[in-house]
């Protein structure tokens, strides 16, 4: 509709005025059709017409095309009060204020600019694409997508080599780089919950071979090391990204899909592009070392700041790689919070400030190595709220090997407690709807009473395939349960794909007091249908599923007992 039918030239909206004709590419003036006028080609520039305008203007005063963007000047018998056709005349749209209109136009139009196929766009395309290094995965698929209904990880590495401008004092000089800081970052298959997993630089673990490409094509073999910091998994002896997935799937049990590696830059440009990311300290801090400064309370940081902030550590706690994580946890928990906010997802240039300081600063694998595989990813993670992010740390003991405690392990129990609920798709947050009605009905099946775990008899069998698996079952039940009418019957006449307890009506009792103590599933208990002896066992057949001695066969329901997390929607003072 043009001018004319707005009643006033000055309320006329561009987006009302023109429309882009996806025929032929341009914008074209959109006239009143009942009047029967054509739509008229929008001109390369402005330009002055006569035939433009629907109501001829003086010569004194001509008419011009209307432009994307710009209002038409009103003709004189319009300033002086023309009358406009009544049937031409309609009101203005209710309940949409001018900010609002020009918001709509011109995220229209970024939208064009980004996506529309115009040779701006291909070249930010090919900008932010060729900002990414990727890395071939040796031996492993990363092609595979994000499949609908499956659960994903994604190895978030920190290397602290010495790349970028002012990185001079960070990290070890002439070093290749450490996995510095690693986070597996497990997405649920429904996509309701995430769980952020740091795993400490200073623990000691095994690291299996790996193969990586070298910059020739050929592939070199780089042989395993045990009892070794898990910080040489990356950079040390020729080590690549690859080989620190390989490393923590060996560790946890669990698959890791791609992973992403960043440098000091990252945590500098990305700050610097979102306008900073907001921390809280309890008390203030003037570390010379990483020279960070802050008051008391809440700041915003960003830059060199921001980077002091994550790799300082003597500001807070006991000073340890352990307290270190927790402060970044925190600091990752509000920068996520910051990039979804309205602050930076309704600003056009912090996005794309956002997406070049991203990209810059990436490594990633093959799977997700180009623009239009990221924005999937980001697709993926788009329906996750803050509040179901989970970050916690691998739990660890001090290293019973070392008089001088410079190095962790595992935990040899509250560990496996954690790979279970991973491998299980157990959220930390406690969200999953499929978990609960699992529950209720595993809850349906077992309820009863329980036995003491000194009456509950059973033979062990092992269908593991997992060598010394009923052994040491039977030591746990003895020596950590009290279940000592348990005895070890070897391995079972064939390797069985789920772990199953086999007990008659009268042993009910004990069966359920047994499932409460191994996390059997229902669908696990196979109760028989004539009562058993005084002095009968029950038969458990350890199965595929079996994880470990002690460790749930469905993986916890819950987090392990007094296990530190920080949900990524609140703010937690560093202390």
């Amino acid at each position: 509709m043009d001018a004319h039918s707005r009643g006033r030239a000055d309320e006329i909206d561009p987006a009302d005025q023109w429309v882009l004709n996806p025929q032929t590419g341009n914008y074209e003036l959109r006239l009143d059709r009942s009047a029967g006028q054509p739509r008229t080609q929008a001109p390369s520039r402005p330009r002055r017409s006569a035939s433009a305008a629907p109501t001829p203007a003086p010569a004194s005063a001509p008419a011009e095309t209307p432009v994307p963007g710009q209002r038409r000047r009103r003709a004189p018998e319009e300033a002086g009060g023309g009358q406009v056709p009544p049937q031409r005349r309609r009101k203005r749209k209710q309940g949409t204020s001018r900010k609002k209109k020009v918001l709509l136009w011109t995220g229209g139009t970024m939208a064009f600019v980004l996506v529309g196929g115009a040779a701006g766009a291909y070249a930010l395309y090919n900008k932010l694409n060729n900002n990414l290094d990727v890395v071939d995965v040796v031996g492993k698929n990363t092609d595979a997508g994000f499949a609908k209904g499956k659960a994903f990880n994604i190895l978030v590495i920190g290397t602290d080599k010495r790349t970028g401008e002012g990185n001079a004092g960070y990290g070890d000089k002439n070093s290749p780089g450490h996995a510095d800081t690693t986070i597996l970052f497990h997405v649920s298959k429904d996509r309701t919950n995430a769980t952020a997993l740091s795993i400490p630089r200073d623990m000691k673990t095994d690291i299996p071979e790996c193969e990586t490409r070298q910059s020739d094509g050929t592939i070199k073999t780089i042989p395993a090391e045990t009892d070794v910091r898990f910080n040489v998994s990356l950079g040390q002896n020729g080590r690549d990204p690859g080989c620190v997935m390989r490393t923590v799937e060996e560790l946890t049990g669990v698959a890791v899909d791609h992973f992403m590696m960043a440098d000091f830059n990252a945590v500098k440009e990305m700050t610097t592009a979102v306008g900073g990311v907001k921390v809280c300290v309890e008390k203030a801090v003037n570390d010379p070392k990483s020279h960070l400064k802050l008051p008391a309370g809440e700041s915003v940081i960003q830059g060199e700041q921001a980077l002091a902030f994550v790799r300082t550590r003597h500001s807070f706690g006991n000073e340890s790689d352990l307290d270190r994580i927790k402060v970044q946890q925190q600091f990752l928990s509000s920068m996520i919070r910051q990039m979804k906010s309205d602050d930076t997802l309704t600003d056009p240039g912090k996005l794309l400030d956002l997406a070049n300081a991203a990209t810059s600063a990436l490594t990633v694998d093959s799977g997700i190595g180009s623009l239009t595989k990221l924005q999937g990813l980001a697709g993926e993670l788009s329906s996750i709220d803050t509040k179901n992010i989970a970050f916690t740390t691998l739990p660890v003991i001090d290293n019973p090997a070392e008089k001088i405690r410079a190095t962790v392990v595992p935990d040899p129990v509250k560990a496996p407690q954690l790979y279970a609920m991973l491998q299980s798709d157990t959220s930390l947050t406690e969200v999953k709807k499929k978990q609960q009605d699992a529950k209720n009905a595993q809850a349906a099946l077992l309820k009863g009473t329980r036995s003491t775990a000194a009456e509950v008899r059973v033979d062990v069998y092992n269908g593991s395939g997992i060598r010394g698996a009923a052994q040491s079952t039977i030591n746990w039940l003895q020596n950590d349960q009290g279940v000592n009418r348990s005895t070890n019957k070897s391995n079972a006449p064939e390797k069985a794909a789920k772990t199953t307890l086999t007990y008659a009506p009268n042993q009910a009792d004990q069966a359920r007091k047994l499932a409460d103590m191994m996390g059997l599933p229902a669908t696990a208990l196979q109760p028989g249908t004539q009562d058993a002896g005084e002095r009968e066992p029950m038969t458990l057949v350890l199965g595929a599923d079996f994880k470990g001695a002690g460790v749930p066969v469905t993986g916890p329901a819950k987090a392990p007992k007094d296990l530190e997390k920080v949900a990524a929607d609140k703010q937690v003072c560093a202390k």
